[in-house]
């Protein structure tokens, strides 16, 4: 079983406490986010989880306690050139970046990618804009990680309730490809390799590979053994390996105009401090409502191979 830490809040940044707890405990208790009184525990034992993958905006807050996770992983580290208009609680890029820098001195580049994600277009956030932006991250993080994952704006619901007081542009054909076209020539002079994911244009020809985040190939090398995992995408395009979210919608503070899993924003500080650091689930605590059915792969030796 793969863990992905998370796709629906960021953990890292606002649960990491919590996240440890439960590395403590041995299990964690996910609740269904289409039915909440139906809750999925999950043993963090070695015989269930072949690794974690970490997904944040800001890596700093686990820095100092990466020795305490038990399993193999690897981060992916979102990184935009947005301001407060689009992001309005993310922490200064220049800490992240220097958090960035710092997670690969620790774990090594080749667990590290960052995520240039999503790419959008207004009047402030132009192509040129981009390219400035993009050539100031790849010459802070060359020589520090191997790839950037890149993929536009996609106008989920969320994204499209703030369009029209953000001036947020649906691109063209036209438009992705001249953004190709610049960020490919940018990254290959500084040696980096860039990807899409879950993209149907093809950029292969400004040194844009299409790729996969969850990538079987890179997964089997962390863990050193090959997964009989399916490849399972939750987008249309997407071929990533399957992995189980253990976080939860409507809980996290970065306030990104762009999120898909930030869908009722009046919610979020209310379901924020439902938060207890102690509890199995991630907000609230189980109650006697709940149905806790526990979760359970094959047993690594036994995996069809």
């Amino acid at each position: 079983m793969l863990l992905f830490v998370s796709g629906r809040c960021d953990i890292p940044a606002f649960y990491s406490e919590w996240l440890f707890q439960r590395f403590k405990a041995g299990f964690v208790d996910v609740r269904n986010p289409f039915n909440p009184h139906q809750i999925s525990r999950i043993a963090l034992t070695q015989d269930q989880i072949d690794a974690m993958i970490f997904c944040t905006k800001n890596p700093l807050p686990i820095l100092h306690r990466l020795s305490e996770i038990p399993f193999p992983y690897l981060f992916h580290v979102t990184f935009t050139p947005y301001h407060q208009d689009i992001e309005s609680h993310v922490l200064d890029k220049k800490a992240i970046l220097e958090g960035i820098v710092e997670l690969s001195k620790q774990i090594g580049k080749d667990r590290v990618y960052v995520r240039y994600d999503p790419i959008l277009l207004n009047e402030r956030y132009t192509i040129s804009y981009h390219a400035q932006a993009f050539e100031k991250l790849c010459a802070k993080l060359q020589g520090k990680i191997n790839k950037i994952i890149i993929s536009f704006l996609d106008m989920y619901k969320n994204t499209q309730k703030h369009a029209p007081s953000l001036h947020l542009q649906e691109l063209s054909h036209a438009q992705m490809l001249a953004i190709g076209k610049c960020l490919g020539e940018i990254g290959a002079s500084y040696g980096m390799q860039i990807q899409t994911c879950a993209e149907a244009i093809d950029l292969s020809s400004y040194h844009i590979q299409k790729g996969l985040c969850v990538d079987r190939k890179e997964i089997e090398a962390l863990v050193g053994y090959p997964l009989a995992l399916k490849e399972k995408g939750v987008r249309t395009q997407c071929t990533c390996l399957a992995t189980v979210d253990i976080g939860d919608y409507n809980c996290c503070s970065h306030g990104c105009a762009y999120c898909y899993a930030n869908y009722d924003e009046d919610r979020i500080s209310q379901r924020m401090m439902q938060h207890d650091p102690k509890s199995s689930v991630l907000l609230g605590h189980i109650t006697k409502e709940d149905v806790v059915t526990m979760r359970k792969e094959a047993p690594r030796q036994l995996r069809l191979l």
